[in-house]
């Protein structure tokens, strides 16, 4: 899953594909390197990020996902949104999956969108929204509560009528987490794999990297790369990243050296 920033406020890239034009560039760019999806933002999620309107929103997002369609209408698209009005426009438009940091709690409209559209779902954890969610984040065990949150949540959108055969799990690296929180969940993948469901990694240069390791967003490629390996080989098989040739070839030595078949759920179709 590729990463297309349509922010000006972008940790990782500062804005610099935040014009639709830019925006487009580098969406195709991501496909000429090979990502099987391209996950749309225009809202930043950082730590400390203010709101967006979905008026806004939709502004940022319409020109490019036009241009997708236009350019490459094969392309699998995936929209970073919690907004209910945003993911009816993209969904009308022609995106496939709604990619959720809330879990439709900060926008309980959304549920009905995605029971209407059934579109693909990204079910992520957070512990409250990004304005504040870096401010103390404190679990009693995070790896019980993060389980714990994926099956509340599994069963409720099953109940509104979604089907369960469109849910990817998400676990928030860097959402509501302290650095000894984001390493308890990545040492454990298998707290999650067996609920069924694909677990997604949106690991990309965070500040997990920067917390080991010392160094700013734009030197953590490498630390990425190691850390999609190693998850792919603990039957992770959707991975968030901004370089994707750089992951593909990561992911194919890890395919490589794994023997036999690797666990993990099924794929959404």
């Amino acid at each position: 899953m590729g990463i297309v920033n349509l922010t000006p406020d972008s940790f990782y890239d500062g804005g610099a594909h935040h014009l639709p034009p830019a925006g487009l560039r580098h969406a195709l760019s991501l496909l000429d390197e090979g990502a099987d999806v391209l996950d749309l933002g225009a809202e930043s999620s950082r730590p400390g990020a203010a709101e967006l309107s979905p008026d806004e929103e939709i502004r940022r997002l319409t020109p490019v996902l036009m241009g997708l369609r236009r350019k490459a209408p094969w392309a699998v698209v995936s929209v970073d949104t919690y907004h209910a009005a945003t993911a009816a426009a993209v969904l009308e438009q022609g995106a496939a999956i709604i990619n959720d940091i809330s879990a439709c709690a900060f926008d309980p409209a959304l549920l009905d969108v995605l029971v209407q559209y059934r579109p693909g779902y990204v079910l992520m954890h957070s512990q409250g929204r990004p304005e504040i969610m870096q401010h103390n984040p404190q679990y009693g065990d995070v790896r019980r509560e993060v389980r714990e949150f994926f099956e509340r949540n599994l069963a409720r959108l099953v109940r509104a009528g979604m089907p369960e055969d469109r849910i990817i799990l998400d676990p928030g690296i860097g959402f509501g987490k302290t650095l000894a929180h984001n390493l308890e969940l990545l040492a454990h993948p298998e707290d999650w794999l067996d609920l069924g469901r694909p677990v997604l990694m949106a690991l990309s240069m965070k500040s997990v990297f920067g917390g080991l390791l010392l160094l700013p967003p734009g030197e953590r490629g490498t630390a990425t790369v190691a850390a999609t390996a190693l998850l792919r080989a603990r039957g992770v098989f959707w991975h968030r990243v901004h370089q994707v040739a750089a992951a593909r070839q990561g992911l194919a030595v890890a395919t490589a050296f794994t023997p036999g078949p690797l666990p993990g759920g099924p794929s959404v179709e």
